[in-house]
């Protein structure tokens, strides 16, 4: 009996969003009085960052800075359509819907700027720092604060914008079933490296090394999070969680959360993030979807570096040391 060791490798690619009705999302856009900006979705966050994303994608638009942006979601009464916030689609498809509707505010914006300088409004720009400048004569200029002020209580205009996004619709082809159904991918690649006890069956993994293809890293803070959490969460999945028992009579399945198994701080594995940004041409700013697919590669990677440890294939999750004894017996048998 000894402690092996094994490494495994698994590469996937990863569709940002779905292709039913086009998966459209709306946003709203608008200026309250002081010239801060309100970003109105139905989109949840799920705290995965998707609030301080389209405050980011909102500003970078209108050229403002991000704290002059609140974003409000989750209220579907009154907010704007969403199909939700599933299938690594709220960055893609909601950003792009902010990227629509910050854009008709801006222009909006601008014009009454215009009104205000005496000048046309395509010769206007954005400092990013809260004031619009005559290009060319930065001198002459006005804030965005007073901007806002005119519009609301002078030039009786509504500085807003509307968004709606949608990717091209795909049907199956008649001869081939052929179809595309989505329109950019999120790729990654793991390699995992375990010592499994060919005694006990018990697994540790040692090492988890991550490639991920996100298209453009908007905050690389919080990407890097969201990666390092979902390779964490993979890992769980690979070799702990689970809602039906381990064997198969159902009275040693648990009967609430205290009886639920995750890993704790101790069964963590050194993990490294290696970020690669190809933008996609569609995507807001670049930006795809790397929401779920941040917690796929890594349960390949355990269950092939598991057969390579120990020479025993296990196809059911999570890889627990019962299943893993129970192979070992069986090829011991064969």
């Amino acid at each position: 009996m000894a402690i092996r060791r094994g490494r495994g490798v698994a590469a996937i690619n990863y569709p940002t969003g779905m292709n039913l009705g086009g998966d459209p999302t709306q946003a709203l856009v608008h200026s309250t009085p002081t010239g801060n900006f309100m970003v109105t979705l139905s989109s949840v966050d799920l705290g995965q960052g998707m609030k301080q994303i389209m405050a980011q994608i909102c500003a970078e638009t209108i050229g403002v800075p991000t704290d002059r942006v609140v974003v409000d979601t989750a209220d579907t009464d009154t907010g704007p359509h969403c199909m939700g916030t599933f299938a690594s689609r709220g960055t893609h498809r909601a950003g792009n819907a902010v990227i629509q509707a910050a854009r008709e505010a801006r222009q909006v914006m601008l014009e009454v700027a215009a009104e205000e300088l005496e000048v046309n409004a395509s010769d206007l720009e954005t400092d990013g720092q809260g004031n619009i400048l005559v290009k060319g004569a930065p001198q002459k200029s006005i804030s965005i604060f007073d901007v806002a002020l005119s519009a609301h209580f002078k030039r009786g205009r509504s500085i807003s914008g509307r968004g709606m996004f949608l990717i091209p619709r795909s049907y199956p082809e008649k001869e081939t079933g052929a179809m595309k159904p989505s329109t950019c991918y999120a790729h990654a690649c793991t390699v995992a490296e375990v010592e499994v006890d060919d005694e006990t069956g018990e697994v540790t993994v040692l090492t988890v090394k991550n490639v991920f293809e996100i298209g453009r890293a908007l905050n690389p803070k919080m990407v890097e999070q969201q990666l390092v959490g979902g390779s964490w969460m993979g890992i769980s999945h690979a070799l702990y969680e689970t809602t039906e028992p381990y064997y198969p009579n159902r009275d040693h399945g648990g009967t609430d959360f205290n009886q639920y198994l995750m890993p704790g701080p101790g069964d963590l594995a050194q993990t490294e993030i290696i970020v690669l940004e190809r933008p996609s041409a569609d995507g807001p700013y670049g930006a795809k979807g790397p929401g779920e697919m941040c917690a796929n590669p890594q349960i390949p990677a355990v269950a092939n570096a598991v057969f390579d440890a120990v020479g025993v294939r296990i196809d059911t999750l999570p890889i627990t040391p019962e299943r893993i004894l129970r192979a070992l017996k069986a090829q011991a048998a064969n």
